[in-house]
């Protein structure tokens, strides 16, 4: 479902995110394979210097189909970007892919708060929140933050994944794995 990014899928990578339905909503907005091999590149630094943490998600085939990151990581927090490429949406890809990330923020690297900053406009990415029992409004609870992401020029929603919240709506998904474990 996931692995870390590598610059071999970088060509793929980018035809998926050329998409006029998905460019719009990706934060690295190349406009050739060698400007995203540079900004992959930039990115798996960032992951290095514990600013950013990024990952392909793939498909049952290993092939990637689109990525998920956080950025600006900050004290345990950090801001989520998820982009899946048009062929593979509305697949259910978009919610194993962000639980299997969430675990991994939440259960190995120590966050605390995951950030989702969606473009008022984007009705595809606000029905794949809306989905998700561990996503809350933050609009009120950090209203310095909301007007922080608001100053630019897109407006947008914010909402938040506390560990806390995640752990308790997913036990279930949780005991489910250890017992196939086992």
């Amino acid at each position: 479902m996931l692995k870390h990014r590598e610059l071999h899928d970088t060509p793929e990578l980018f035809e998926l995110l050329s998409h006029p339905s998905v460019f719009p909503y990706v934060r690295q907005k190349a406009t050739s394979a060698d400007e995203y091999l540079f900004m992959t590149k930039q990115l798996i630094e960032e992951e290095q210097n514990g600013t950013a943490v990024s990952r392909t998600i793939i498909d049952e085939w290993c092939q990637p189909i689109g990525t998920i990151s956080i950025f600006d990581v900050q004290d345990g927090a950090g801001f989520l970007g998820t982009w899946i490429g048009k062929p593979f949406q509305g697949m259910g890809y978009n919610q194993k892919a962000k639980y299997a990330f969430l675990s991994e923020l939440f259960f190995e690297l120590d966050f605390h708060t995951v950030f989702l900053r969606i473009r008022k406009e984007n009705e595809r990415s606000k029905a794949a929140a809306a989905k998700l029992p561990y996503v809350v409004d933050a609009e009120q609870s950090h209203p310095a933050l909301y007007g922080e992401i608001n100053q630019g020029e897109f407006n947008y929603h914010l909402f938040k994944i506390t560990k806390d919240l995640f752990y308790l709506t997913t036990a279930y998904h949780r005991e489910e794995e250890e017992e196939q474990a086992m």
